[in-house]
């Protein structure tokens, strides 16, 4: 895990697999999770990880990976912190995690591609 996110330092957790940065808590992170079902929810690709975005508690977002198992789930407060720098920081970490499967966007397959540019379609399946 990286030792700051943006201006933002690591804090100490007590929880397994968990981890926190800012002061007050800006972005917390969790592995060893479930993998996620396919869904209709907006899937991006940030660094080869795919992200489940999940907006429903505005201006926070709960960012599960999609096709790695275990999954990861990233929890950002995004005035504080914007969620591609907080994705971009953890994608090494993650990237070390099992694909087994990739967000499609309607348009393109970004399977299987280091260097696929963030997708902003809509649809995870695998």
């Amino acid at each position: 895990m990286p030792d700051t996110i943006g201006t933002l330092t690591a804090r100490t957790t007590d929880a397994q697999a968990t981890a926190a940065w800012g002061d007050p808590t800006a972005v917390v992170f969790a592995c060893g999770l479930e993998a996620p079902a396919p869904t209709t929810k907006q899937c991006v690709t940030i660094n080869a990880v795919d992200w489940i975005v999940d907006d429903s508690e505005s201006p926070y977002l709960r960012l599960t990976t999609y096709g790695r198992e275990p999954a990861a789930q990233a929890y950002v407060d995004t005035t504080r912190i914007s969620a591609d720098a907080a994705l971009e920081a953890l994608a090494p970490a993650v990237q070390k995690l099992p694909k087994k499967s990739a967000c499609i966007a309607p348009d393109r397959d970004t399977t299987n591609r280091s260097d696929a540019p963030k997708a902003n379609g809509t649809g995870a399946t695998p």
